[in-house]
């Protein structure tokens, strides 16, 4: 049943700008089942199909679509060294966040694989948990303690370096940065439309109830430094962890009950519900329109009446 802006149960209205984001007839559909805890979704618009992790049974999935839209749902690689967040390159390689390895790895063309980051200052890292790439080909990731808290998402282990901070790889020379320092959790991440800003999901409070639940803007500046870092937006549901931006510059992130949309100056605009708690998502599908969503046991999708930014790029529209 559709409320009176005209939007169905799956989606919870709090500002009529969310009117124009989500289809009249739109609705969410559970894709597949089976994970203990799904993470990480990539969208590959060459071969239209979606990569996402189930983190501790240590393997990497991946969903294929099929004439009705339901797709199917394969095994891409077992072990996957506990890969967490994945991001792809400008020339469609995947970039995974290893809590096995310690490390960013990079899978090549000819499949291969390259490490990206393994350390810093001379310390291993933590344990990194999603990426993104910039337009100027730079590698961004978080380095939260989370693969290294118990052997259930990776190997128990102890800090190195002594922080969880968010790193810049230089993509012509391969040094590793420390761009921000003063996170309790640093996790998802994504950029503006135009590349100007960087949002950084603090999700701390997931080991300490009077922990951050938020996300973080940053400015970015020349050479790849960040400026500011004021809080964007709190999550009233669960914790932030993965977060996507569309064409608009509105912020999409997962959250305990679901999805929750903010627009560009950090106004809730609405949610959408989903009946697991929310890990990550992705904007996929031919038109970049399809909203994947990975939730605890379950892949989910929905479409949108917006697309991802980055998505839309890579299709050329």
């Amino acid at each position: 049943m559709a409320d009176r802006y005209g939007i169905r149960g799956d989606f919870l209205l709090h500002d009529a700008r969310f009117r124009g984001l989500v289809p009249p007839n739109g609705f969410v559909e559970k894709l597949f089942t089976g994970t203990r805890w799904a993470e990480g979704p990539v969208y590959f618009p060459a071969g239209d199909f979606l990569l996402f992790s189930d983190i501790p049974n240590d393997r990497i999935l991946r969903w294929v679509p099929d004439g009705a839209g339901a797709g199917s749902v394969v095994e891409f690689r077992r072990p996957s060294n506990f890969a967490n967040g994945h991001t792809r390159d400008g020339v469609g390689r995947l970039v995974s966040c290893e809590h096995g390895t310690r490390c960013v790895g990079r899978t090549e063309l000819d499949g291969r694989r390259t490490v990206i980051a393994s350390a810093f200052d001379g310390k291993r890292l933590n344990s990194p948990n999603d990426a993104v790439v910039a337009p100027d080909g730079a590698v961004w990731f978080s380095d939260p303690t989370y693969g290294i808290l118990s052997d259930y998402e990776g190997y128990v282990a102890e800090p190195e370096y002594g922080g969880r901070y968010v790193f810049r790889v230089d993509p012509g020379t391969g040094r590793i940065d420390a761009a921000a320092t003063d996170f309790v959790q640093p996790n998802g991440l994504a950029f503006s439309p135009d590349g100007a800003r960087l949002y950084v999901a603090d999700s701390g409070a997931s080991h300490d109830p009077q922990g951050p639940r938020h996300i973080r803007a940053f400015e970015v500046a020349a050479g790849g430094r960040l400026r500011g870092g004021e809080v964007f937006a709190t999550v009233d549901a669960g914790i932030p962890d993965g977060l996507r931006v569309d064409l608009r510059g509105n912020v999409w992130t997962s959250a305990g009950d679901g999805v929750h949309c903010f627009s560009p100056q950090g106004d809730l605009l609405g949610r959408i519900l989903v009946p697991e708690p929310v890990a990550n998502l992705e904007f996929g599908g031919p038109r970049g329109n399809r909203l994947f969503i990975t939730a605890t046991t379950s892949l989910y999708a929905c479409y949108l009446a917006t697309s991802g930014a980055w998505t839309r790029s890579l299709l050329g529209t």
